[in-house]
């Protein structure tokens, strides 16, 4: 008798089901191997650290034809079993049986060498068990989106109290502080009016810390000169369209929303001006200015000008009926060397100011391990990626870089910008004397703190027995992976985190892409996002999110899409900008639309009205 059409021949179940036991017995082998790590986690993560080392046993196959060979006879092609591994090749071996026509009774769930008493995670499990870590992690996600918004605050956040409320009102879920910028007294302000702000708006607003890290940047150059240039925007026929506008009043006094620069003069005298109001003044170059008040408040006035001024410390301000005014000092303009490829740039173990005409260029390094432990032959990039160079020579005192990326034309380097050596072993640890310092103040006052510039799993270890010092067991811990070595050692780096009970991951894409190169940053993101599955850990999708939105106004088509892949994760988080509550508007828009159609990597298939049919009928999207 011929067998039905469509059966699938017995040689091939048997095959699959043989490739599929191996897998089962891989992940068997895979805790033995992993037993000491996983022995140590939080008991409440004790399923997760054994799906976490099911799912690095599984990946350390090359699936495809397998995937191709169970497809084909209609099997889950095991392509999204992240969060639940073992039932996953259950339910496969099962379904072969099945096709097979075997009946030798249930196939077990648990590998040999797994506690017959430890719980199995079903398919469904995974799911669940991840979204209640994100809960106890970054709180409830608002209703209609799935994902949570993380702001990074700027300073003006400290001295204004509306602007952290208007982030709040509009969808921002948790404030985000990093410890590399500004101090106890701005951090304390910034928490005050955030806890505020979600009061206000009838929700509690966690805080996350991010303490600084061991970041490698540029040393100081020589200070330019204390002077403000004021320049109108002008058409292509040179008519001005956008006068230039400025601040009077005292420093500080710009409105935050605004990125304008503040000529430091007596706050009594700004605020005795009237809008329409000329001040006179000659810039530095003796030519005769004007500034036309445009509005007053109670800090000072706004003004414009209508012609490119320079203004420096000193230079006098006259208003008609008035007591002339001098203003006050003004922050130096801060100077830069310019690169080209093939130019010479000289790393220095010395950080003092440098002038910008040496030749060959140079600048400090501000971490001194680096000398001694940088190779010839070994990348170098600089500013995020911007500049790039290859180490010449290393001694101890200097480093020769040849600079082989750089903007036609040549690109400016300044003072305090990133240098990332990716293929060289510093020996620095991810928490330096100045994060142990802060990390006191973290544990009194934030809910999160997140661990930068990670390496390896001694890195959070180290973070861990800190906490622990401080009797703190509260703290919510999140791993920012923004190093190939970080990426590299990730399995190891997440079962050392989960000895706490709240634990997540931060992909820090800024840093991670300098490092892996662009061109591979969305594989290794996709690879984070799916061994953070596995664990059952929620992962925040972090830097650039909407950046040109934040910083101009407008986004781009490029990171709309960015936007929108970034409702897989538990939490986007956005950099601060002029324009950051237009891009939470924007984000929270685009994560509400994007919750209805993907969950993870699962394609949801909502009923849609977008396309009209055959008769002309259509519906609202």
């Amino acid at each position: 008798m011929s067998k039905p059409f469509g059966t699938p021949d017995p040689e091939t179940l048997a095959e699959l089901r043989r490739r599929v036991s191996e897998l089962r017995a891989d992940c068997a082998a895979a805790e033995s191997l992993w037993a000491p790590q996983i022995e140590r986690v939080d008991d409440r993560h004790g399923p997760s650290a054994l799906n976490l080392v099911h799912y690095w046993a599984l990946r350390r196959h090359d699936l495809r034809g397998l995937q191709s060979g169970l497809a084909a006879v209609g099997l889950s092609s095991l392509g999204r079993s992240e969060s639940h591994v073992l039932a996953s090749l259950g339910a496969v071996t099962r379904a072969i049986d099945a096709l097979a026509g075997r009946g030798d009774g249930p196939v077990r769930d648990v590998p040999s060498g797994e506690s017959a008493e430890e719980p199995l995670i079903g398919l469904a499990g995974g799911r669940r068990l991840l979204r209640r870590r994100a809960v106890a992690l970054l709180g409830p996600s608002p209703e209609g989106r799935e994902s949570r918004i993380m702001v990074t605050l700027p300073a003006a956040a400290a001295g204004d109290p509306r602007l952290v409320r208007s982030l709040a009102e509009h969808g921002m879920d948790m404030a985000r502080i990093n410890c590399a910028h500004d101090g106890p007294e701005t951090w304390e302000r910034m928490i005050r009016h955030t806890r505020a702000a979600g009061a206000a708006v009838g929700r509690d607003i966690d805080v996350a810390m991010d303490l600084g890290g061991p970041k490698l940047r540029t040393g100081p150059l020589v200070e330019g000169p204390t002077v403000v240039r004021l320049r109108p925007v002008r058409d292509l026929l040179g008519r001005v369209f956008e006068p230039a506008r400025c601040r009077l009043g005292a420093s500080g006094t710009a409105d935050p929303g605004e990125d304008l620069p503040v000529l430091p003069v007596p706050v009594a005298w700004a605020t005795r001006r009237r809008p329409g109001e000329t001040i006179r003044l000659r810039d530095t170059r003796d030519a005769e200015r004007r500034l036309v008040i445009e509005s007053v408040g109670d800090g000072g006035a706004t003004a414009s000008c209508e012609h490119t001024a320079y203004i420096a410390t000193g230079t006098v301000l006259r208003a008609h009926g008035d007591a002339d005014v001098s203003v006050g000092p003004l922050p130096p303009v801060p100077l830069y060397l310019t690169l080209r490829r093939g130019d010479t740039l000289i790393l220095t173990r010395d950080c003092r100011p440098v002038p910008v005409s040496s030749l060959p260029a140079r600048i400090g390094c501000t971490m001194p391990q680096v000398f001694g432990h940088v190779r010839p032959g070994q990348d170098v990039w600089f500013d995020d990626g911007k500049i790039g160079g290859t180490v010449v020579s290393s001694g101890p005192d200097e480093i020769e870089v040849s600079i082989t990326r750089a903007r036609r034309g040549g690109s400016r380097l300044r003072a305090g910008k990133g240098i990332n050596f990716p293929e060289s072993t510093l020996p620095v640890s991810a928490l330096g004397e100045q994060d142990r310092t802060d990390l006191r103040f973290v544990s009194a006052h934030a809910d999160l703190v997140g661990i930068s510039f990670v390496r390896e799993a001694s890195d959070i270890a180290d973070l861990l027995r800190e906490l622990d010092d401080l009797g703190d067991a509260r703290l919510g811990v999140v791993v920012k992976i923004e190093t190939v070595r970080a990426f590299e050692n990730l399995p190891e780096i997440l079962l050392t985190a989960m000895r706490r009970p709240r634990v997540g991951v931060m992909i820090a894409r800024g840093d991670l892409a300098v490092e892996c190169g662009y061109q591979r940053l969305a594989e290794l993101q996709e690879e984070i996002l799916w061994l953070c599955e596995a664990a059952h850990l929620p992962a925040i999708w972090a830097t650039q999110v909407l950046d040109r939105m934040a910083r101009s106004g407008i986004p781009s088509r490029a990171e709309i899409t960015d936007a929108a892949m970034s409702a897989r994760a538990e939490c986007v988080m956005l950099n601060k900008g002029p324009y950051i509550v237009e891009a939470v508007i924007v984000l929270d828009d685009i994560l509400r639309r994007m919750t209805t159609h993907q969950d993870k990597k699962d394609t949801l298939l909502r009923s849609l009205k977008s396309w009209r049919a055959a008769d002309g009928a259509g519906g609202s999207p």
